[in-house]
């Protein structure tokens, strides 16, 4: 259908190339059917999830897309050609997912060379699948190039599509075996799921002592608006901006040297917990002090609390964190997990808002400093209650021991800086998401391993039916790492979009 809306004849020529390599891949399916004993040849009834996914590829190849018509009521050539764009970009996340699922399945066949799926997993790691994916991509690089805005949106809102369905029919595969993910599976209704999660550049796009500061400034200046003498009120502002950068330098500076000086001369083997414990003493002490000088500074003044929560408000959320907590608010009824954020951040008012303003607030637990107000205006001192990276560990620790749980308790951190350290090795399984040189370089020398988290999980699958507890175990010395929230999502909730 595309290759009859296609009115160029390269095009028309690769989709052709395309369709004969699918008609391979079917012959593939009925050869690995014939060995299984099924007659491919024989009415099955295929899966919602098939049905879905097919249903939506021929309603977008006949121009059925966002309730239009269909393609017989198109009449110029132009027209024609961008139904074969929607048409093509709805088919390629099926290659692409294919290709990387073939890829990432090849290391099996090294452990098993009688591997029940091993045609499948070869055909779709080859190199010709490779470039039937490109082929496909290049082909839609080239139908979307004389598209307008819009329409170049409506194909990436295919593309997307198709890929969720495409994620949605794997995940209606019936899985027999035990599997590690998604762990709020893996865990048994007895079981208790603890989930922690560090704010700032965790959850976060940017810093939030930053932003604080910055209100701090401006509330300053608007206070000071209908003052009299206005250069004054200006030269004070001025000043007030100065301070908090000579502050901010000062940190930034003095925080490279601190990490260097707790670190050892060599790197570790294996995890040596205690050493780390003791370096990140030094980091706790310097972590106070900066703090304190930031009070009495008094850069914190005069903060109005409505402005605090406007700027939570505001807050730029990770990529998929938004999803992730939403995601777990909608499923804590029925699953037995807590969450807890454990925070360094100044004022939890900010962390509060931001979550509340995407509806996440609900059953979450915050754990960081609070300003102290007069009213609703802050006297630019913080009550302290977490403000280093043992602060986090007993905090964590305090809360781990306080939950009741008749089944296994289970604890994941997610975090992004060294200081979540601690907190990442304490739990059962730790998360970096981000790519913190600095963090990297202490956890490599006190003998800390970074391992992909597909990879980990990978490694846990194989052992899962060999082990009789958890296989999942606090202090291991590996730590997880992802690029995006979407992993976490992923790996802890699944991806549910039914």
């Amino acid at each position: 259908m595309a290759e009859e809306c296609a009115d160029d004849d390269d095009d028309k020529a690769t989709i052709v190339v395309l369709r004969k390599a699918i008609l391979r891949e079917l012959n593939l399916h009925a050869s690995v059917l014939q060995e299984w004993g099924v007659d491919p040849n024989k009415e099955i009834p295929p899966i919602p999830a098939t049905t879905k996914y097919t249903d939506f590829l021929l309603a977008t190849s006949t121009g059925k897309v966002d309730g239009g018509k269909g393609s017989d009521k198109m009449v110029t050539p132009f027209e024609k050609t961008k139904i074969a764009a929607y048409t093509v970009g709805a088919m390629t996340p099926c290659m692409r997912l294919y290709a990387y699922l073939g890829k990432e399945l090849a290391v099996f066949l090294k452990q098993d060379e009688n591997h029940p799926y091993k045609k499948w997993i070869e055909t779709y790691a080859s190199s010709d699948f490779e470039n039937n994916a490109l082929q496909i991509e290049e082909l839609l690089d080239k139908l979307s190039v004389s598209l307008t805005g819009e329409e170049l949106e409506i194909i990436g809102k295919l593309y997307q599509q198709a890929m969720r369905l495409e994620v949605e029919f794997f995940s209606a595969q019936p899985v027999d075996q035990p599997a590690v993910a998604p762990l709020s599976r893996y865990c048994g209704p007895k079981d208790k799921l603890l989930i922690f999660c560090d704010f700032d550049l965790t959850c976060t796009v940017v810093d939030s002592s930053a932003i604080l500061a910055e209100i701090a400034i401006l509330s300053h200046q608007k206070a000071s608006q209908g003052g009299a003498d206005s250069s004054l009120d200006r030269t004070k502002s001025a000043d007030l901006r100065n301070s908090w950068n000579m502050l901010s330098n000062q940190y930034m500076e003095e925080y490279e040297q601190c990490i260097a000086s707790l670190l050892p001369p060599e790197e570790a083997r294996s995890l040596d917990y205690d050493q780390l414990y003791k370096g990140l003493e030094v980091l706790s002490q310097f972590e106070k002090l900066a703090n304190s000088r930031v009070v009495d500074s008094g850069v914190l003044r005069g903060m109005n609390l409505d402005d605090i929560r406007k700027a939570g408000e505001r807050l730029i959320l990770q990529d998929g964190c938004k999803n992730f907590f939403q995601k777990i608010g909608k499923t804590r009824e029925n699953l037995n997990l807590d969450v807890h954020i454990l925070s360094y951040c100044w004022c939890a008012d900010l962390i509060r808002s931001a979550f509340s303003s995407v509806g996440c607030l609900d059953g979450l637990n915050i754990h960081s400093n609070e300003f102290a107000f007069e009213g609703s205006v802050s006297t630019g001192h913080i009550n302290r209650q977490m403000e280093s990276p043992l602060d986090k560990a007993e905090k964590f620790k305090s809360i781990k021991s306080d939950v009741g749980s008749t089944g296994t308790l289970l604890s994941v951190y997610v975090g992004d800086s060294v200081g979540d350290l601690l907190c990442l090795l304490e739990a059962d399984i730790g998360i970096v998401v981000g790519s913190s040189t600095t963090l990297r370089r202490v956890g490599k020398q006190f003998g800390v391993s970074f391992v992909p988290l597909f990879t980990g999980l990978v490694e846990k699958q194989r052992r899962i039916e060999k082990e009789e507890s958890s296989i999942f175990k606090a202090r291991s010395g590996i730590l997880y790492t992802v690029s995006s929230w979407s992993e976490v999502q992923a790996f802890i909730l699944g991806n549910d979009f039914s």
